[in-house]
């Protein structure tokens, strides 16, 4: 895969790194911070329900960290019936990818450190 124009980063990504990030164009930004007392709270969109919950999880990153430095380079799987159960359980497997692999998001890069996922306010409309 050529490098962006002015990119001269290295990633020395795997072939299977490589096929992830070609199924991904660059991340747009639809999601906004929500005023709230003491959590983070988030509303994002998407044409589709999977760019939605891709922007959640974009969303959450972007608190810690500048995602535009990043890549999308992983996957996950997340199963479930009700889509609300689903948000949180593909959001929570996010957060503890981020926190149990130390190279996922560097300490030294992370800011405001996200601990928990809550069904608070949680809402889903298709």
């Amino acid at each position: 895969m050529a490098q962006k124009e002015g990119d001269v980063r290295d990633y020395n990504l795997t072939e299977e790194q490589k096929a992830i990030k070609a199924n991904y164009p660059p991340v747009n930004r639809n999601y906004e911070y929500l005023d709230h007392t003491a959590d983070v709270q988030l509303h994002t969109w998407g044409d589709t329900l999977e760019e939605a919950f891709e922007q959640c999880a974009m969303a959450i990153f972007g608190y810690m960290i500048d995602t535009r430095t990043v890549e999308p380079l992983q996957t996950i799987e997340v199963e479930t019936q009700d889509v609300s159960t689903f948000l949180f359980h593909f959001l929570d497997e996010w957060l503890h990818k981020s926190n149990a692999d130390e190279f996922f998001i560097p300490w030294e890069v992370k800011g405001t450190e996200v601990k928990v996922i809550t069904y608070s306010a949680m809402q889903v409309y298709n």
